[in-house]
């Protein structure tokens, strides 16, 4: 996104650009910085505040251009007062396990930040704000995506706590003290400092999963488009495509985005595109010839190295011959090293973009 702004830009431009590790691009007038992700870590730290201030430095003559995609809740960490890194990393490290949906971690994360939840705006030093989002969540909240550092958050410390406590999420003892102070609420729609700020999508999941449809179509497919919102346990939604599929007429094929969970209860390799493909191979049974691929657009499926994982008609067999049990890995949440063995990870590498996951399922015969 920095890289365009550069080529299109034909004025004087500067500023600072935050991603992951691995994940930057070559320009030449921005500079970027690299930080961890899903943990923030100490350079996440840095270039948060850097942000900030550059923010509070532009006037009303310049324009406050702010780049968001996918992954900006971890990358732009500036604990709210009385929080240390280490408390966010906790934090962080509490939700991803946890099992929530996306909307309950940004609501809580935006409620202990000092630059999300429409902070950031807040911090702009009286300049025109215009966000260009690649939006990466259901439904393309503009609060949820990155928690929105630049718009208003409908949400309060109230509901951050309700969501603490229905997904029983263990926080550290100085983030629910925050939480219960409620001494600082975050930019609420129809605040002044959303008068000079406006906000465009430049790239959404409905357009990957339309233009998939759209090609299978044309090479003579009957399409299913679930749509981009499919929400829910991984292994459970991909139990239910596969009952989907066992019925589909041979020449069918399903696509689904959306923001699939997996809830941790024991340690495991793998994220929710692997697991969802376990689950939906081991729910077909080998019945009938079925090709699947799930992966997450940027490249990454939770936490690993791989973008997700590819079933085929004989991935039960394999792993039978293997003497690896589809059960036991699916119950120790190990996709990951199952599809690894199989050698079925789809490996991308870094994309470049987020529109979240992408699922299809081809039924053959």
């Amino acid at each position: 996104m920095a890289r365009a702004v550069e080529r299109n830009w034909s004025g004087a431009i500067s500023g600072l650009v935050v991603t992951r590790y691995g994940f930057e691009a070559d320009c030449d007038q921005i500079e970027i910085a690299c930080a961890s992700h899903p943990v923030p870590d100490r350079a996440g730290l840095a270039a948060a505040g850097r942000i900030v201030e550059i923010a509070g430095q532009a006037g009303p003559d310049d324009l406050l251009l702010v780049l968001i995609s996918g992954g900006g809740s971890a990358l732009l960490t500036l604990p709210a007062d009385g929080l240390t890194l280490e408390d966010k990393q906790a934090v962080n490290g509490a939700l991803l396990n946890s099992g929530a949906p996306i909307e309950a971690m940004n609501c809580i994360r935006k409620h202990l930040s000092k630059i999300k939840g429409g902070r950031l705006a807040a911090a702009s030093g009286g300049a025109p704000v215009h966000t260009m989002v690649i939006s990466d969540v259901v439904g393309d909240d503009l609060s949820t995506i990155a928690s929105g550092p630049t718009v208003p958050d409908p949400t309060t410390y109230a509901d951050a706590r309700a969501y603490v406590e229905r997904y029983h999420i263990e926080l550290p003892a100085a983030s629910i003290r925050i939480l219960e102070d409620e001494a600082d609420e975050t930019p609420k729609p129809g605040g002044p400092v959303f008068d000079r700020a406006r906000t465009t999508i430049i790239a959404a999941p409905s357009a990957s999963i339309e233009a998939a449809a759209a090609s299978a179509r044309a090479a003579g497919y009957n399409v299913i488009s679930l749509g981009d919102r499919i929400e829910g346990e991984a292994r459970e939604v991909g139990r239910e495509h596969a009952r989907m599929a066992l019925k589909a007429a041979a020449g069918t094929i399903i696509l689904s985005g959306g923001e699939l969970t997996v809830t941790l209860d024991k340690r495991g390799r793998g994220g929710p595109n692997a697991e969802y493909a376990l689950a939906l191979a081991e729910a077909l049974g080998g019945e009938r010839p079925v090709f699947a691929l799930a992966a997450d657009t940027d490249g990454i499926d939770g936490s690993e190295d791989n973008a997700g994982a590819i079933v085929e008609p004989d991935t039960l067999v394999r792993a039978g011959r293997m003497g690896m049990n589809p059960a036991r890995y699916l119950r120790d949440h190990n996709s990951y090293d199952f599809f690894a063995e199989l050698d079925d990870l789809v490996m991308t590498g870094p994309t470049q973009t987020n529109v979240n996951d992408f699922r299809a399922i081809l039924v053959a015969g």
